[in-house]
């Protein structure tokens, strides 16, 4: 059969791409497709490590499972792990090549494009359907001309893109209206509908703005996802983190904090006790929400030193050590763990 492929992409980041192309994945295979899914660039510090040994976006991860299949980093070529405000470690199929600073890093990203088409083009030999996801939104005019994640990658494959927007966060009309005006006409048509993410409510109300929506745009809204909180996948970021999403589902007895630290990696490592209906897990910013758990976590970070300076900085270095010769036991994971140390 003839290869495919489709790309989603979204008005901001958070709206819901990384899902809804898990769902793609899981719906095409399940009507009998070999479908993969593909993300030109990540920026995440939740990371994972295939059965190689590279080291690639989770939610990449999570959407090849869904496809039933083994993740690679093809499906994830190029992976930015932040190590402060202005400077990331960059992972390309799999292996770190380097610290590079925002300016570099924009300047060098033209050299990663045959990367990016090469992952692309042995992912596409091999399955029937590839599922993009794009990263934040598609017209940052001040990025635009060093795209290689969004347009630029659609145009690359060739590929029709769905756009979502979130309708809970407010303003789901104009960041639509307001992401086609800033498209390039022949980007345009590249848009065939929308998807509205995270509706709540009666859709008869919303009715009277999908109308003025196609005849603003002259696109259909092709579906509304109603909000959800019973599926449960990887973040690929701390935006949900520090919005408090990921505070425990349940009221447990087991009082499990936290330290939130700046530059926390791998937070969705405590999933699993979030979902505990006996643990009571939360995130914890300042020394003054602590209380007194019956556990504390001191994270992974991908600045270790910086991290630590921060903890002594606000106070929670010492409100940890108080409760520790109280009793309260500590664990460090990672850059946590070397917290821990005396020297």
């Amino acid at each position: 059969m003839k290869k495919a492929c489709l790309m989603i992409q979204g008005t901001g980041s958070h709206v819901g791409k990384s899902i809804i192309t898990a769902a793609l994945c899981r719906i095409f295979r399940e009507d009998g497709f070999r479908v993969c899914p593909f993300k030109a660039q990540n920026m995440s510090l939740n990371s994972f490590v295939t059965r190689e040994g590279g080291e690639m976006g989770r939610a990449q991860v999570v959407q090849a499972e869904a496809a039933g299949i083994e993740p690679t980093v093809d499906m994830n070529p190029i992976l930015l792990k932040p190590e402060g405000e202005n400077r990331s470690q960059v992972i390309v199929l799999g292996k770190p090549i380097g610290c590079m600073g925002t300016e570099y890093y924009c300047d060098y990203k033209g050299k990663l494009i045959k990367v990016v088409r090469e992952a692309f083009e042995r992912l596409k030999s091999q399955y029937d359907l590839i599922v993009i996801e794009g990263a934040g939104s598609p017209v940052e005019v001040n990025l635009k001309d060093r795209d290689i994640v969004n347009m630029k990658m659609a145009e690359m494959a060739d590929a029709p893109v769905l756009l979502v927007a979130d309708i809970d966060r407010g303003g789901v009309f104009a960041s639509i209206i307001g992401t086609m005006e800033l498209l390039a006409e022949k980007e345009k048509e590249r848009v065939k509908g929308f998807i509205i993410n995270k509706f709540r409510g009666d859709i008869n109300v919303l009715s009277p703005g999908l109308d003025y929506l196609k005849k603003k745009t002259k696109k259909e809204v092709l579906g509304v996802i109603p909000y959800f909180t019973h599926i449960f996948i990887d973040e690929e970021d701390s935006v949900g983190l520090k919005a408090g999403k990921f505070n425990s589902l349940n009221s447990g007895k087991v009082d499990v904090a936290v330290i939130q630290l700046p530059r926390i990696s791998n937070f969705t490592d405590f999933d699993p006790l979030r979902r505990e209906k006996d643990v009571f897990l939360r995130y914890v910013v300042r020394p003054e929400e602590l209380g007194e758990p019956d556990l504390i976590i001191i994270p992974g970070t991908k600045n270790t030193i910086s991290d630590l300076i921060h903890l002594k900085k606000v106070g929670l270095f010492s409100a940890i050590k108080r409760l520790s010769s109280h009793g309260v036991m500590v664990i460090g994971i990672c850059g946590g763990f070397q917290m821990l140390g005396k020297e």
